[in-house]
C-alpha cells in the first residue's frame, strides 16, 4: 500500500499521512480512537507486530498473533466513543468492523501506557 492510497481506517487522508505514520513508528496515536482506527488498519494490512506493540503488557497475548490472510476486511464504523482524548487516561471505542461474510460489533477499552495509547481489552456486542 503506498502513502497516497486511501486509508483502511475510514478517513479520507492517504494512508501514509493516517495509520501509516503509526505502524511506521515516528508518531503514536494521540486518541483512544485514533488507536483503535489505526489497529483495525494493521488487521486488515496484517501487521501483528504493530497490534502487538500496541496491546497492554497486562493482556497481550504471551504467543505470537496468527492473523488469517485470507480474511477481507471491508469497513470501520466508530459507533461511540467516550473518554481517550490528551485529556483522559482511559477510554472505549465502540465499533463495527465488516468483513467478507459478516461483522464484529465490539467495545474495546484503551488505557495509557507512559503516555501512549494501548488497547486493553474488549467485549463483543450482540
Amino acid at each position: 500500500m503506498s502513502r497516497s492510497t486511501s486509508c483502511p481506517c475510514g478517513l479520507p487522508a492517504p494512508y501514509g499521512d493516517c495509520c501509516g505514520r503509526y505502524h511506521s513508528g515516528p508518531a503514536t496515536a494521540p486518541t483512544a480512537e485514533a488507536l483503535m482506527r489505526s489497529r483495525y488498519t494493521a488487521f486488515v494490512r496484517l501487521d501483528a507486530s504493530y497490534l502487538l506493540r500496541t496491546w497492554h503488557p497486562r493482556t497481550r497475548p504471551a504467543e505470537p498473533l496468527d492473523l488469517d490472510p485470507g480474511m477481507r476486511w471491508t469497513g470501520l464504523d466508530i459507533v461511540e466513543s467516550t473518554g481517550g482524548s490528551a485529556f483522559h487516561s482511559a477510554g472505549t471505542v465502540t465499533f463495527r468492523a465488516s468483513y467478507r461474510g459478516g461483522a464484529i460489533h465490539e467495545r474495546s477499552r484503551f488505557e495509557r501506557v507512559d503516555g501512549a495509547w494501548v488497547y486493553l481489552d474488549g467485549e463483543f456486542l450482540d
